[in-house]
């Protein structure tokens, strides 16, 4: 089934935020069929810089593409802004698509953009970004990569604003609505009540969040058809590697570490050594038939 279907059907779909081929492969293995490729967690791990839009298009592409040549799972597209304007959107969607892309996000806000839960961001305009998402639509190859909108109107005009914005991107052609940051549980429910049942929507379930709403299950009785924990994975795999780092430094071994990480065979076992091994055996010497 394509991502279109599976946001369409009956069940949630739960979609962790990766970051690199090893992380993307452990969430195929781990049994999810999608994997949200959050435009945050590249900056903090491709350029150890905050999400203030310093990836470029290239950079993000490049990603994408070492991403799908390990995994077969849906990939949804964190693409900033688009990079531009709708002629530069026009170009990123035709990119992400080539790269493996079967979603792409793009949000209104200006550039250069800021991570959706920090303060200080600006917005194009709701026609700027009518345009950028028709541009989007115009310019996929295949139709089944879903376009998704989103909007970071909450913090700037509040949430009645935003609802208006999301329902202008719906009727633009968008075939998802993700209206980012609700401030309380409450404006995530008018979210859901509002704009639920005639497009599929996205919930970013932050880390932290509202009890009442920090489950998948939760977010999709609420409305939502399609949930991302967006740096989630980053987060875990920082803190752990700060915990390992300080342990080496002030003990000088890893020893006390070692319950919390994989030993070196699981790893190698995990990332296909075996299977490549074994690959590896039908084309040397004792592999042929000659």
């Amino acid at each position: 089934m394509s991502l279109r279907q599976d946001i369409n059907g009956p069940d949630v779909v739960l979609a962790p935020g990766v970051y690199d081929p090893l992380t993307a492969l452990m969430a195929q293995q781990a049994g999810f069929s999608a994997a949200y490729i959050s435009g945050a967690s590249i900056s903090y791990t491709l350029l150890g810089r905050p999400d203030l839009g310093f990836v470029s298009l290239s950079q993000l592409a490049d990603a994408v593409e070492r991403m799908r040549q390990r995994v077969e799972i849906d990939l949804i597209v964190d693409a900033d802004t688009g990079f531009g304007n709708a002629l530069n959107v026009a170009h990123t969607v035709k990119m992400l698509e080539r790269s493996g892309a079967n979603a792409i996000q793009l949000e209104d806000q200006k550039m250069p953009k800021r991570c959706g839960h920090l303060a200080g961001k600006q917005l194009i305009s709701t026609q700027e970004m009518v345009g950028k998402v028709k541009a989007a639509i115009d310019s996929r190859t295949n139709s089944d990569t879903l376009i998704i909108a989103r909007t970071d109107g909450i913090a700037v005009e509040g949430l009645e604003a935003a609802l208006d914005r999301a329902d202008v991107y719906k009727e633009a052609g968008a075939d998802v609505l993700f209206v980012e940051a609700p401030k309380t549980g409450n404006d995530l429910t008018i979210v859901g009540q509002r704009l639920s049942g005639s497009i599929p929507l996205l919930a970013n379930m932050v880390d932290g969040g509202d009890p009442t709403v920090h489950n998948a299950d939760a977010l999709h009785k609420a409305g939502f058809s399609l949930v991302i924990t967006a740096g989630s994975l980053a987060r875990a795999t920082s803190f752990a590697a700060e915990k390992l780092l300080q342990t080496l430094y002030e003990n000088g071994s890893t020893a006390a570490c070692n319950d919390g990480m994989l030993s070196f065979a699981d790893l190698n076992q995990r990332i296909g050594l075996p299977e490549m091994l074994a690959e590896s055996e039908r084309y040397g010497p004792s592999g042929s038939d000659n």
